[in-house]
């Protein structure tokens, strides 16, 4: 064969495989984001840990709220909100959600906070700070804080829903291995301590988000473990803040969002250094480049939502005598929550027996569910809901929309424990543990939820 058929033949062959190379996928999204900085501008009493004696001194790293706004071909709406912060107030969840609604039309259930549960960040959910007796009291700079937040949230949705473009949306996910139980079982009980044999959930599921041109935009993961390598009295994102960081700092121009999983009972270990934060912080964006180098799965909508809130009971209160034979307690939370209910009964209030906790689903066509939980909620629920809801992904998040207190199991329950009720006298409303219903009453709800989705 002489040299120029062998050239023609070269030329037909690359243009065959020209042609039957498959186009890039169409952008049938439109997606926005913004981010902001939450930091305190001045010292405040951190959230988190009851043993802190002081207030803030400073910070390692800035505190960043993100919004990310996607809209499917029908018009569709869903706004993430993540934020560095220890929880979301249920009363700020309530007054974000109307202002949205009537600032974008954005109904409830197209707006969903999440809070990364650092234990490095302001205590603002109740407007209180800590006192010398282990008591809480009201906070002038909690409450600015928080109203100045809300502002800040407002302007932070409406950048990201007023910037949307062309996008396309896909989905994978990875491991790391920073988080592991700590419910270690004893013979006086469960410690809060390392449980290697304990349940975990390790996955990072990651969504990516591109423009039309293919380049990055932004990247939405998640994890199941506390924000807890730091326990200092400076201002930290924490390892979930570490790993944003590290991402961006690597992507230029590309915003990273971090959601917070069923992490109720599960730590990152080891603990206690901001080397080990940063440590952990580049293993989860590791992670998180390890998922996009997959072959990911194109989602492609339509885009669904619901959102409901569900009364949960709570187990039957103690008698006021029970409470007035906590007073004498050697556990000064105990002595101090047992007041705080006395002064409740004194002043003729009736304790609470149920609780508005939200649910929420998202559905991105038939390729992922996404479950957003409200409190504290144990690893249980997310290996519990993989299993039973159909579909090829599932993600599950806990710590959104309203982190009112823990949220076990009833296999959490039953075993006792921090998680199970001991949190509750840290409480200032709580009036005890939440009843053996729960789990089944949230799980039914998903259901449900999901049920009226897929029709």
């Amino acid at each position: 064969m002489n040299s120029r058929l062998l050239l023609i033949l070269i030329s037909a062959l690359t243009v065959c495989v020209s042609f039957a190379a498959p186009a890039p996928a169409q952008a049938v999204w439109k997606a926005g984001v913004a981010t902001a900085v939450i930091t305190p501008e001045q010292a405040m009493w951190m959230a988190g840990y009851a043993s802190r004696t002081n207030v803030s001194q400073g910070k390692f790293q800035d505190l960043h709220a993100k919004a990310l706004a996607l809209e499917d071909e029908r018009g569709g709406r869903m706004v993430f909100v993540t934020l560095d912060l220890i929880g979301v107030p249920r009363t700020l969840r309530k007054s974000l959600e109307a202002r949205a609604q009537k600032a974008w039309q954005s109904p409830p259930e197209s707006l969903l906070l999440n809070a990364s549960h650092t234990h490095s960040g302001p205590e603002f959910r109740f407007g209180r700070a800590p006192a010398d007796d282990g008591d809480f009291k009201p906070s002038t700079l909690g409450d600015n804080y928080g109203r100045d937040l809300e502002e800040k949230l407002l302007k932070l949705i409406g950048t990201a829903l007023e910037t949307r473009t062309p996008a396309r949306l896909a989905y994978s996910f990875a491991r790391c291995g920073v988080a592991m139980n700590r419910r270690l079982p004893t013979k006086t009980g469960y410690q809060n301590s390392p449980y290697p044999e304990g349940p975990v959930d390790q996955s990072v599921p990651v969504l990516r988000v591109e423009g039309a041109d293919g380049k990055l935009r932004a990247v939405l993961f998640g994890y199941a473990c506390h924000n807890t390598t730091l326990a200092l009295y400076q201002f930290s994102g924490d390892y979930a803040g570490y790993a944003q960081q590290y991402f961006e700092a690597d992507h230029p121009g590309v915003t990273a969002l971090f959601m917070l999983g069923c992490g109720g009972d599960q730590n990152p270990y080891p603990r206690g250094t901001v080397e080990l934060a940063q440590k952990h912080g580049r293993a989860l964006a590791t992670a998180v480049e390890a998922a996009l180098a997959t072959t990911l799965k194109s989602l492609s909508g339509p885009l669904r939502s619901a959102y409901a809130e569900i009364q949960i009971d709570y187990a039957p209160a103690p008698t006021r005598d029970e409470f007035k034979a906590r007073l004498d307690s050697k556990d000064k939370y105990e002595s101090s929550h047992a007041k705080r209910m006395l002064e409740r009964l004194d002043k003729g209030e009736k304790l609470p027996t149920l609780y508005p906790y939200p649910v929420q689903v998202v559905q991105f066509g038939d390729a992922l569910t996404f479950v957003a939980l409200g409190g504290e909620v144990v690893v249980d629920f997310s290996l519990r809901l993989k299993k039973e809801l159909v579909g090829p992904a599932v993600w599950v998040a806990g710590y959104s929309n309203d982190v009112m207190a823990y949220i076990p199991s009833l296999r959490v329950m039953k075993e006792g424990g921090y998680e199970a009720g001991g949190a509750m006298r840290f409480s200032t409303t709580h009036p005890g543990p939440w009843a053996e219903s729960t789990e089944e009453r949230i799980v039914s709800k998903v259901h449900e939820l999901n049920r009226k989705l897929l029709k």
